[in-house]
Protein backbone atom coordinates (compact mmCIF):
# COMPACT_ATOMS: atom_id res chain seq x y z
CA UNK A 1 0.00 0.00 0.00
CA UNK A 2 1.51 3.28 -0.92
CA UNK A 3 0.11 6.99 -0.30
CA UNK A 4 1.31 9.77 -2.51
CA UNK A 5 1.39 12.97 -1.04
CA UNK A 6 -0.68 15.52 -2.52
CA UNK A 7 0.81 19.23 -3.69
CA UNK A 8 -1.61 21.77 -3.74
CA UNK A 9 -1.12 25.45 -4.46
CA UNK A 10 -2.96 27.96 -2.19
CA UNK A 11 -3.89 30.99 -2.39
CA UNK A 12 -1.99 33.82 -0.97
CA UNK A 13 -4.08 35.59 1.46
CA UNK A 14 -3.14 36.97 5.36
CA UNK A 15 -2.83 35.74 8.43
CA UNK A 16 -6.33 36.52 9.48
CA UNK A 17 -7.93 35.08 6.24
CA UNK A 18 -6.88 31.55 6.45
CA UNK A 19 -8.20 28.75 4.46
CA UNK A 20 -8.90 25.24 4.78
CA UNK A 21 -5.41 24.16 2.75
CA UNK A 22 -3.62 26.22 5.23
CA UNK A 23 -4.89 24.87 8.26
CA UNK A 24 -5.14 21.39 8.21
CA UNK A 25 -3.06 19.23 10.25
CA UNK A 26 -1.73 22.78 11.68
CA UNK A 27 -1.74 20.87 15.26
CA UNK A 28 -0.60 17.46 14.57
CA UNK A 29 2.43 16.20 15.65
CA UNK A 30 4.38 13.12 13.31
CA UNK A 31 2.90 10.40 14.96
CA UNK A 32 -0.95 12.05 16.43
CA UNK A 33 -3.52 10.35 15.06
CA UNK A 34 -5.94 12.59 13.09
CA UNK A 35 -9.27 13.73 14.65
CA UNK A 36 -10.21 13.19 10.59
CA UNK A 37 -8.50 11.75 7.45
CA UNK A 38 -8.68 12.89 3.72
CA UNK A 39 -7.71 9.99 1.64
CA UNK A 40 -7.40 10.26 -2.28
CA UNK A 41 -8.98 6.83 -4.45
CA UNK A 42 -7.96 7.92 -7.82
CA UNK A 43 -9.05 4.94 -9.40
CA UNK A 44 -12.16 4.62 -12.31
CA UNK A 45 -11.73 1.27 -13.30
CA UNK A 46 -14.68 0.00 -11.74
CA UNK A 47 -16.72 2.82 -13.75
CA UNK A 48 -15.44 2.09 -17.27
CA UNK A 49 -16.12 -1.68 -16.34
CA UNK A 50 -19.98 -0.65 -15.41
CA UNK A 51 -19.49 1.41 -19.02
CA UNK A 52 -19.49 4.76 -17.52
CA UNK A 53 -17.52 7.89 -18.53
CA UNK A 54 -14.08 7.47 -18.05
CA UNK A 55 -11.74 10.52 -15.82
CA UNK A 56 -12.89 10.10 -12.16
CA UNK A 57 -9.68 8.73 -11.58
CA UNK A 58 -8.56 12.64 -11.74
CA UNK A 59 -11.27 13.46 -9.18
CA UNK A 60 -9.12 13.70 -6.16
CA UNK A 61 -6.54 16.52 -6.58
CA UNK A 62 -9.87 18.42 -8.73
CA UNK A 63 -11.71 18.21 -5.50
CA UNK A 64 -8.67 19.48 -3.28
CA UNK A 65 -8.26 22.44 -5.30
CA UNK A 66 -11.39 23.78 -4.76
CA UNK A 67 -11.85 23.02 -1.07
CA UNK A 68 -8.49 24.49 0.07
CA UNK A 69 -8.95 27.96 -1.02
CA UNK A 70 -12.59 27.34 1.15
CA UNK A 71 -12.47 29.61 4.18
CA UNK A 72 -13.52 28.34 7.51
CA UNK A 73 -17.23 28.96 8.31
CA UNK A 74 -17.50 32.39 9.75
CA UNK A 75 -20.31 31.72 12.05
CA UNK A 76 -18.68 29.02 13.73
CA UNK A 77 -14.43 29.95 12.63
CA UNK A 78 -13.17 28.76 16.05
CA UNK A 79 -14.70 25.41 15.98
CA UNK A 80 -14.03 24.76 12.48
CA UNK A 81 -10.68 25.98 12.43
CA UNK A 82 -9.66 23.48 15.61
CA UNK A 83 -11.32 21.11 13.12
CA UNK A 84 -9.17 21.58 10.33
CA UNK A 85 -5.84 21.75 12.21
CA UNK A 86 -6.39 17.97 13.72
CA UNK A 87 -7.46 16.82 10.03
CA UNK A 88 -4.74 15.23 8.13
CA UNK A 89 -4.48 15.06 4.27
CA UNK A 90 -3.03 11.88 4.03
CA UNK A 91 -2.61 11.66 0.14
CA UNK A 92 -3.57 9.63 -2.69
CA UNK A 93 -3.57 5.56 -2.34
CA UNK A 94 -1.57 4.41 -5.53
CA UNK A 95 -3.75 2.32 -7.95
CA UNK A 96 -2.07 -0.82 -8.87
CA UNK A 97 -4.38 -0.66 -11.76
CA UNK A 98 -6.10 -3.96 -9.98
CA UNK A 99 -9.89 -3.00 -8.58
CA UNK A 100 -10.08 -5.55 -6.14
CA UNK A 101 -6.70 -5.21 -5.23
CA UNK A 102 -7.02 -1.32 -4.79
CA UNK A 103 -10.37 -1.84 -2.71
CA UNK A 104 -8.75 -4.29 -0.12
CA UNK A 105 -6.04 -1.52 -0.03
CA UNK A 106 -8.12 0.84 0.79
CA UNK A 107 -10.09 -1.02 3.09
CA UNK A 108 -6.41 -1.72 4.96
CA UNK A 109 -5.92 1.97 5.32
CA UNK A 110 -8.97 3.08 6.68
CA UNK A 111 -9.68 -0.06 8.98
CA UNK A 112 -6.37 0.92 10.82
CA UNK A 113 -7.42 4.75 11.26
CA UNK A 114 -10.94 3.86 12.30
CA UNK A 115 -9.60 1.65 14.81
CA UNK A 116 -7.44 4.51 16.15
CA UNK A 117 -10.51 6.59 16.39
CA UNK A 118 -10.32 8.37 12.99
CA UNK A 119 -13.09 9.49 10.89
CA UNK A 120 -12.51 8.70 7.63
CA UNK A 121 -13.17 10.93 4.12
CA UNK A 122 -12.49 9.14 0.86
CA UNK A 123 -12.48 11.38 -2.32
CA UNK A 124 -13.05 9.39 -5.27
CA UNK A 125 -12.58 8.42 -8.04
CA UNK A 126 -15.44 5.77 -9.16
CA UNK A 127 -18.36 4.68 -6.72
CA UNK A 128 -16.30 1.35 -6.58
CA UNK A 129 -14.59 3.36 -3.46
CA UNK A 130 -17.26 2.60 -1.42
CA UNK A 131 -16.67 -0.91 -1.37
CA UNK A 132 -12.74 -0.61 -0.41
CA UNK A 133 -14.28 2.08 2.01
CA UNK A 134 -16.71 -0.57 3.53
CA UNK A 135 -13.87 -3.17 3.93
CA UNK A 136 -12.04 -0.79 6.56
CA UNK A 137 -15.31 -1.20 8.83
CA UNK A 138 -14.65 -5.31 8.06
CA UNK A 139 -11.15 -4.97 8.91
CA UNK A 140 -11.99 -2.99 12.20
CA UNK A 141 -14.64 -5.71 13.14
CA UNK A 142 -16.66 -3.12 13.65
CA UNK A 143 -20.37 -3.33 12.35
CA UNK A 144 -21.94 -0.75 9.89
CA UNK A 145 -24.99 0.69 8.23
CA UNK A 146 -24.90 2.69 5.16
CA UNK A 147 -26.28 5.50 3.82
CA UNK A 148 -26.07 6.72 0.28
CA UNK A 149 -27.47 9.72 -1.88
CA UNK A 150 -27.16 8.59 -5.28
CA UNK A 151 -29.34 8.10 -8.25
CA UNK A 152 -29.06 4.53 -8.55
CA UNK A 153 -29.25 1.83 -5.89
CA UNK A 154 -26.01 0.60 -6.94
CA UNK A 155 -26.25 -3.11 -6.20
CA UNK A 156 -26.14 -4.34 -9.80
CA UNK A 157 -24.77 -7.91 -10.30
CA UNK A 158 -20.82 -8.09 -10.47
CA UNK A 159 -19.42 -8.79 -13.95
CA UNK A 160 -17.67 -12.00 -15.13
CA UNK A 161 -17.79 -12.41 -10.85
CA UNK A 162 -15.91 -8.38 -10.88
CA UNK A 163 -17.27 -5.78 -9.22
CA UNK A 164 -17.88 -2.29 -10.78
CA UNK A 165 -18.84 1.27 -9.87
CA UNK A 166 -22.52 -0.12 -9.68
CA UNK A 167 -22.12 -3.21 -7.32
CA UNK A 168 -20.47 -1.70 -4.54
CA UNK A 169 -23.42 -1.92 -2.14
CA UNK A 170 -24.61 -5.07 -3.81
CA UNK A 171 -20.70 -6.63 -2.14
CA UNK A 172 -21.50 -5.15 0.64
CA UNK A 173 -25.31 -6.62 1.58
CA UNK A 174 -23.42 -9.79 0.46
CA UNK A 175 -20.42 -10.11 2.11
CA UNK A 176 -20.10 -12.51 4.47
CA UNK A 177 -18.95 -11.14 7.27
CA UNK A 178 -22.02 -9.36 7.31
CA UNK A 179 -20.37 -6.55 8.49
CA UNK A 180 -23.02 -4.22 6.59
CA UNK A 181 -26.17 -4.31 9.33
CA UNK A 182 -28.45 -1.73 7.10
CA UNK A 183 -28.35 -0.13 3.76
CA UNK A 184 -30.53 3.32 2.89
CA UNK A 185 -30.24 4.96 -0.14
CA UNK A 186 -31.75 8.50 -0.97
CA UNK A 187 -32.09 10.37 -4.22
CA UNK A 188 -32.74 7.33 -6.49
CA UNK A 189 -33.99 8.49 -10.08
CA UNK A 190 -37.18 6.41 -11.16
CA UNK A 191 -35.94 6.07 -14.50
CA UNK A 192 -32.56 4.84 -13.42
CA UNK A 193 -33.49 1.91 -11.12
CA UNK A 194 -34.27 -1.60 -12.81
CA UNK A 195 -37.71 -3.12 -10.79
CA UNK A 196 -34.82 -6.34 -9.86
CA UNK A 197 -32.81 -4.07 -8.40
CA UNK A 198 -35.94 -2.40 -6.01
CA UNK A 199 -36.55 -6.05 -5.25
CA UNK A 200 -32.97 -6.70 -4.29
CA UNK A 201 -32.97 -4.15 -2.23
CA UNK A 202 -36.40 -5.35 -0.56
CA UNK A 203 -34.86 -9.08 -0.33
CA UNK A 204 -31.83 -6.97 1.98
CA UNK A 205 -34.62 -4.87 4.20
CA UNK A 206 -33.10 -2.06 2.69
CA UNK A 207 -34.47 1.33 2.39
CA UNK A 208 -35.03 3.42 -0.07
CA UNK A 209 -36.13 6.84 -1.55
CA UNK A 210 -36.72 8.42 -4.75
CA UNK A 211 -35.56 12.29 -5.44
CA UNK A 212 -38.77 13.68 -6.18
CA UNK A 213 -39.78 12.65 -2.32
CA UNK A 214 -36.58 14.40 -0.73
CA UNK A 215 -36.81 16.49 2.05
CA UNK A 216 -34.35 18.29 4.45
CA UNK A 217 -36.64 16.96 7.32
CA UNK A 218 -36.52 13.46 6.28
CA UNK A 219 -33.24 13.54 6.10
CA UNK A 220 -33.08 14.81 8.95
CA UNK A 221 -35.18 11.86 10.32
CA UNK A 222 -33.09 9.35 8.80
CA UNK A 223 -29.81 10.54 10.85
CA UNK A 224 -32.01 10.56 13.85
CA UNK A 225 -32.64 6.73 13.80
CA UNK A 226 -29.66 4.94 15.49
CA UNK A 227 -28.42 2.26 13.98
CA UNK A 228 -24.44 2.57 15.39
CA UNK A 229 -21.71 2.92 13.19
CA UNK A 230 -22.56 4.66 9.87
CA UNK A 231 -20.99 5.31 6.31
CA UNK A 232 -22.64 8.06 4.68
CA UNK A 233 -21.24 8.06 0.80
CA UNK A 234 -22.27 11.02 -1.82
CA UNK A 235 -22.61 9.79 -5.27
CA UNK A 236 -22.34 13.48 -7.34
CA UNK A 237 -24.41 12.22 -10.23
CA UNK A 238 -27.49 12.39 -8.02
CA UNK A 239 -27.89 16.31 -8.73
CA UNK A 240 -28.94 17.64 -11.43
CA UNK A 241 -26.87 17.93 -14.75
CA UNK A 242 -27.13 21.88 -14.76
CA UNK A 243 -25.70 22.13 -11.15
CA UNK A 244 -22.89 19.20 -11.32
CA UNK A 245 -21.86 18.41 -15.48
CA UNK A 246 -18.60 17.39 -14.52
CA UNK A 247 -19.85 13.33 -13.13
CA UNK A 248 -19.16 10.23 -14.78
CA UNK A 249 -23.55 9.63 -15.41
CA UNK A 250 -24.82 13.08 -15.27
CA UNK A 251 -28.42 12.98 -14.13
CA UNK A 252 -31.50 15.22 -15.76
CA UNK A 253 -34.31 15.64 -12.82
CA UNK A 254 -31.90 15.29 -10.52
CA UNK A 255 -31.32 16.75 -7.10
CA UNK A 256 -30.34 20.08 -6.36
CA UNK A 257 -27.35 21.65 -4.45
CA UNK A 258 -29.47 22.84 -1.69
CA UNK A 259 -30.63 19.81 -0.35
CA UNK A 260 -27.66 18.17 -1.38
CA UNK A 261 -25.80 20.36 1.38
CA UNK A 262 -28.32 19.75 3.90
CA UNK A 263 -27.75 16.19 3.52
CA UNK A 264 -23.77 16.84 4.16
CA UNK A 265 -23.50 18.93 6.83
CA UNK A 266 -26.48 16.58 8.17
CA UNK A 267 -24.05 13.24 7.88
CA UNK A 268 -21.42 15.11 9.68
CA UNK A 269 -23.57 16.13 12.44
CA UNK A 270 -24.49 12.97 13.25
CA UNK A 271 -22.11 11.63 15.91
CA UNK A 272 -22.80 7.81 14.41
CA UNK A 273 -21.16 8.77 11.28
CA UNK A 274 -17.85 8.02 10.95
CA UNK A 275 -16.57 7.57 7.41
CA UNK A 276 -17.84 9.62 4.65
CA UNK A 277 -16.99 9.32 0.84
CA UNK A 278 -17.52 11.86 -2.02
CA UNK A 279 -17.74 10.33 -5.62
CA UNK A 280 -17.67 10.20 -9.16
CA UNK A 281 -16.17 13.71 -9.95
CA UNK A 282 -15.00 13.76 -13.66
CA UNK A 283 -13.37 16.74 -14.14
CA UNK A 284 -13.05 15.91 -17.76
CA UNK A 285 -16.35 16.91 -18.42
CA UNK A 286 -16.96 19.47 -16.24
CA UNK A 287 -17.49 23.43 -16.51
CA UNK A 288 -15.65 26.03 -15.11
CA UNK A 289 -15.19 23.85 -11.75
CA UNK A 290 -18.91 24.04 -11.56
CA UNK A 291 -19.08 20.07 -10.01
CA UNK A 292 -15.68 20.23 -8.75
CA UNK A 293 -17.19 23.38 -6.39
CA UNK A 294 -19.82 21.72 -4.85
CA UNK A 295 -17.99 18.18 -4.70
CA UNK A 296 -15.80 20.49 -2.46
CA UNK A 297 -18.49 22.18 -0.40
CA UNK A 298 -20.10 18.50 0.55
CA UNK A 299 -16.81 18.00 2.03
CA UNK A 300 -17.34 21.11 3.87
CA UNK A 301 -20.65 21.09 4.65
CA UNK A 302 -19.81 17.34 6.50
CA UNK A 303 -17.15 19.20 8.57
CA UNK A 304 -19.10 21.86 9.52
CA UNK A 305 -21.42 19.51 10.72
CA UNK A 306 -18.94 17.60 12.67
CA UNK A 307 -17.71 20.49 14.39
CA UNK A 308 -21.08 21.36 15.61
CA UNK A 309 -21.24 17.79 16.83
CA UNK A 310 -22.55 17.90 20.95
CA UNK A 311 -20.11 16.59 23.34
Amino acid sequence: MTLVPRQIDLPQTAAEDPRVGSLLGRSLGPEENPRLALVGFPVDLGVVRNGGREGASAGPDALRRRLYRLCPDPEHAAAFSELLRHTRDLGDLQSSGDLARDQEALGELTGELLQRGTTTIVLGGGHEASFGHFLGFVAAARPVAIQNFDAHADVRELKAGRGHSGSPFRQALDHPSRTCTHYRVDGLQRSAIAAVHLGFLHEHRAEWGFSDALTADGIDAAFAVARGDRMATFCLDAIDRAFAPGVSAPATGGLEPRIWLHAAEAAGHCPDVRALDVVELNPGFDRDEQTASLAALTVWHFLRGVCRRKG
